[in-house]
C-alpha cells in the first residue's frame, strides 16, 4: 500500500536568496536517497518558507523490493580439488555471499563450468529505510553561507529548531544534535502557535490553520493577485519584477500586500534613484501611470494579516522618506561640482593596490578604446564621442550619490554627464560600459558603449593578469571570467573581427607606445590572456551544446578570430549531416596533413602551370583561380564552405593522379604551393583535423 512521507526542517529565518535553492537541493537529495535505497515513489513535492524546508514524498512504497541475484564465483577446477572436496576459494566465496557450499551449483560458461550461488535479500520496510538514511539527507546539504550555534561544531544554513518526520501518521525517528523529530511544527511567529501535524498528508492544511502558507507557489500567486488588486483599485500600473517577487515571497509566511506614498517633491530625482531606493533597498514594488511615468506610491508585502496595516504603511513610508531625503541631498550636492573635478579626484582612488589608481586605468582605456575604434571601423564622430567617454567614464564613482547607492554606477554617470552638457551618446556609453553585468545580462546598444565596454574589460583582465591575480579553480574575486565572457558576447553581437592573439599583442604595443603601462608588464601576459579569452569562447559554445569536436576545430584555428569562430561553428554545425560531409572533410584533412610538413614561404605561393604533369593538376588549378576571385570579405562563411566542398572531386582526382612529393624539387614545391593555396582558404574554418567524421 502506498504511503506518504513528510520531512520538515524548521530553522531560524534564512536569507531570502537561499530558500528556493535549498528546498530544491533537499528534494534532489531525497530523490537520490530513495532511488539508491530502492524505495519506489511517485513524486516529491516541496514546501518552503523563511523558517522551513519541507519535502512530501507521495506514493511511497511500503517496503523495498526483494533482491534476487545469481552470483558467479571461481571455475570448478579452482573450487574443487582432484577428490571433489571444496577448496578455500569455494568456501570463501560462498561465505562472502551469505551462503554455504551446499548452496553452490555449477553452470557452463563457454564450455567451462563455474560456481554459482543464488542470493536473496528481503526488502526493508520504508520506516526502517527512512530511519537510517534521512539524517544524512539533512546534514549533508550545502549552502552558500553556513554557521555554527551553541557549543556544536555542526554547520548549517541557520540553527535547526525543530524537525517533523512522519510516515503517514507514524513518527520516523530522526535526531540532529539536541533536536528530535516529532509531529509538532510551528505556526507564524506572531499570528500562529505550535501545531500538531496529524498525518503527512495534512501538513499544508494544518499549517494554514496557524497562518502559514507553506506552498511557495501558492504564496507567490497570492502576492501577485494582491498587487494586481491594489493596482486595479487605484488605476495604477505595476510591473512586477520577478526577481523581487521571488525575494519577497521568501521573506514572508502569510503575505498581505499594502500601498504607501511618498512626497511628490522626490519625483524630481531621476527615476533610477527612486526605483533603486524602493526595489533594491526596501523591497517595494514601484508604481507608474499608463504612460509609464513614476507615481509617488509604492506597494510592499507584510508578513502578517491586515490588522493595523495603516501603521505598517506609515512606518515603511518613514523609512523610504529618510532614504529619499539622502538621495535628494546627494543629487543636488553632486551637481555643484564639475566633471573635471571628479576626474581629478580619481587620481587618489585606487583601482587595486597592486595595479594603480582609477585615473591610470582610464588613461589605459583611452588608448585601448582608440585602437579598437580603428579596428572596428567607427566613424570620426563615434571616435570623438568614444574619446570623450573614455576620458571621464568613471567620474561618477566619487559622487555622493554613487557612494550612497553603489548600484547606480554608470547610471548616474550618464545622468550627470548629460546635465553637464555632454553628448547623450557619451552619457549612454558611460552607462553601458559596465554591460553585461551578468552572464546573460543586457549588452550595450550603442557602438560607442560597446567599444568602451570591451576596452574597460580588456584593461581589467590584462591588468590583473600582469600582477599575477588570475582566477584559479572556482575562485574569481575580480569577476574576470564574467568580464571576458562579456567581451565574447559583445563581439558576437556586433559582428566585429576580433583575432584574439593579434589584438592582444597590438594593444600591449599601443600601451607601451603611449607610455600608458604605468609600470605594469603586459608583454608576458599576452598569451595567457589570449588563452583566457579563448576559453570563454569555448564556454559560450559549450553552453549551447555544440559538438565538442566542432568547438575544438574552430577554437584551434590559426587566427583565433572570435567572429570567425562563431561563423565557422555555425556552418560546420549546419552541414555535419550532409551526405558528402564525411568525404569532404576527409579530402580536406588529407590535404592539410601534407601541407603541414611543407617548408615553403607562405608569402609566395605562385604556382607554375608549366610544371603540371597531368590534367588533374590543371583542373584543380583552374577551379582554385576561379574560387579565389569569389573569396572576398563579403563572402559568407557558409558560401565559402560550399565553394570549398565543391572542390572535393577535383582534390580526390588530384591525389589519385599526382605524386605530390616528387623527387624533382621544383615539381614537388609546385605541388605544395598549389595545395597550400587551398589550405589557406580551408583554414578559415579552423583546424579541421580536430573534426571526428564517421
Amino acid at each position: 500500500m502506498a504511503k506518504t512521507y513528510l520531512l520538515e526542517i524548521g530553522l531560524e529565518e534564512m536569507p531570502a536568496h537561499v530558500v528556493t535553492p535549498s528546498v530544491l537541493q533537499l528534494k534532489e537529495r531525497m530523490v537520490k536517497f530513495l532511488k539508491d535505497a530502492r524505495l519506489d515513489f511517485e513524486d516529491v513535492k516541496t514546501f518552503s518558507t523563511p523558517r522551513r524546508l519541507t519535502v512530501q514524498v507521495l506514493g511511497l512504497a511500503d517496503k523495498q523490493a526483494d533482491v534476487k541475484k545469481e552470483v558467479r564465483g571461481p571455475a570448478k577446477k579452482i573450487a574443487q580439488d582432484a577428490d571433489g572436496n571444496w577448496t578455500k576459494a569455494a568456501i570463501g566465496f560462498s561465505k562472502g555471499q551469505g551462503a554455504s557450499t551446499d548452496d553452490i551449483v555449477f553452470k557452463d560458461i563457454k564450455g567451462t563450468p563455474y560456481v554459482f550461488v543464488q542470493t536473496f535479500t528481503a526488502g526493508k520496510t520504508a520506516a526502517e529505510v527512512l530511519a537510517t538514511g534521512v539524517k544524512d539527507v539533512i546534514t549533508k546539504m550545502n549552502f552558500p553561507t553556513m554557521m555554527k550555534w551553541s557549543t556544536y561544531s555542526f554547520k548549517y544554513v541557520r540553527p535547526i529548531r525543530w524537525l517533523v518526520s512522519l510516515l503517514d501518521n507514524e513518527i520516523v525517528p530522526v535526531q540532529i544534535l539536541d533536536v528530535t523529530a516529532d509531529r509538532i511544527s510551528r505556526g507564524h511567529r506572531f499570528l500562529g502557535h505550535d501545531v500538531e501535524i496529524a498525518t503527512a498528508m495534512d501538513y499544508e492544511a494544518d499549517l494554514a490553520s496557524v497562518q502559514v502558507v507553506a506552498d511557495a507557489a501558492k504564496r507567490k500567486a497570492t502576492i501577485r493577485e494582491q498587487i494586481a488588486a491594489l493596482a486595479n483599485e487605484r488605476d495604477w500600473q505595476i510591473k512586477v519584477n520577478e526577481d523581487l517577487l521571488e525575494e519577497v515571497n521568501n521573506l514572508v509566511e502569510y503575505p498581505t500586500a499594502f500601498a504607501g506614498d511618498f512626497d511628490t517633491k522626490y519625483l524630481t530625482i531621476p527615476d533610477e534613484v527612486l526605483i533603486t531606493s524602493m526595489r533594491d533597498h526596501q523591497r517595494f514594488f514601484y508604481v507608474t501611470d499608463a504612460e509609464d511615468n513614476l507615481l509617488p506610491h509604492f506597494v510592499s508585502v507584510r508578513n502578517g494579516n491586515t490588522e493595523h496595516l495603516e501603521n505598517v504603511a506609515l512606518g515603511n513610508q518613514k523609512v523610504l522618506t529618510a532614504r529619499l531625503e539622502d538621495a535628494a541631498f546627494f543629487y543636488h550636492e553632486d551637481q555643484q561640482h564639475s566633471i573635471q573635478e571628479y576626474v581629478e579626484r580619481l587620481k587618489k582612488v585606487s583601482f587595486h593596490d597592486k595595479i594603480g589608481t582609477m585615473y591610470e586605468k582610464m588613461q589605459r582605456v583611452m588608448v585601448i578604446s582608440a585602437f579598437l575604434a580603428d579596428q572596428f571601423g567607427l566613424t570620426e564622430t563615434e571616435k570623438n564621442q568614444l574619446h570623450r567617454a573614455a576620458q571621464i567614464y568613471k567620474f561618477d564613482l566619487v559622487t555622493g550619490m554613487v557612494g550612497e547607492f553603489p548600484e547606480l554606477q554608470g547610471v548616474m554617470g550618464d545622468k550627470y554627464a548629460v546635465l553637464k552638457g555632454e553628448d547623450p551618446v557619451v552619457g549612454q556609453a558611460i552607462r553601458e560600459h559596465y554591460m553585461p553585468i551578468s552572464a546573460d545580462g543586457d549588452l550595450p546598444k550603442s557602438k560607442v558603449g560597446a567599444v568602451l565596454a570591451i576596452a574597460d574589460k580588456v584593461d581589467s583582465i590584462t591588468s590583473f593578469f600582469a600582477v599575477g591575480l588570475t582566477p584559479s579553480g572556482s575562485n574569481d574575486p575580480f569577476a574576470l571570467r564574467r568580464q571576458a565572457f562579456g567581451i565574447v558576447r559583445i563581439v558576437r553581437e556586433q559582428g566585429w573581427d576580433f583575432p584574439i592573439r593579434q589584438l592582444e599583442a597590438d594593444i600591449q604595443k599601443e600601451l607601451v607606445a603611449h607610455d600608458a603601462t604605468y609600470n605594469l608588464d603586459f608583454e608576458k601576459q599576452t598569451a595567457p590572456v589570449a588563452d583566457f579569452l579563448t576559453d570563454r569562447v569555448k564556454q559560450w559554445f559549450n553552453n549551447r551544446k555544440i559538438r565538442y569536436d566542432i568547438v575544438d576545430t574552430v577554437i584551434k584555428g590559426s587566427r583565433q578570430d572570435i567572429r570567425e569562430m562563431f561563423k565557422a561553428a555555425d556552418v560546420l554545425n549546419a552541414h555535419q549531416d550532409d551526405p558528402q560531409f564525411k568525404d569532404t572533410i576527409e579530402a580536406f584533412t588529407r590535404l592539410l596533413r601534407i601541407t603541414a610538413k611543407a617548408k615553403l614561404d607562405a608569402g609566395d605561393l605562385t604556382v607554375d602551370p608549366s610544371l603540371f604533369e597531368n590534367e588533374a593538376e590543371q583542373h584543380l588549378y583552374d577551379a582554385v583561380l576561379e574560387l579565389q576571385k569569389q573569396f572576398t570579405p563579403a563572402m559568407s562563411m557558409d558560401d565559402r564552405f560550399k565553394a570549398l566542398a565543391a572542390l572535393r572531386p577535383l582534390i580526390v582526382d588530384y591525389f589519385e593522379q599526382t605524386m605530390v612529393m616528387s623527387k624533382d624539387e621544383k615539381v614537388r614545391d609546385n605541388h605544395l604551393k598549389q595545395l597550400l593555396t587551398i589550405a589557406q582558404m580551408i583554414n578559415v574554418m579552423g583546424d579541421l583535423n580536430q573534426l571526428i567524421v564517421k
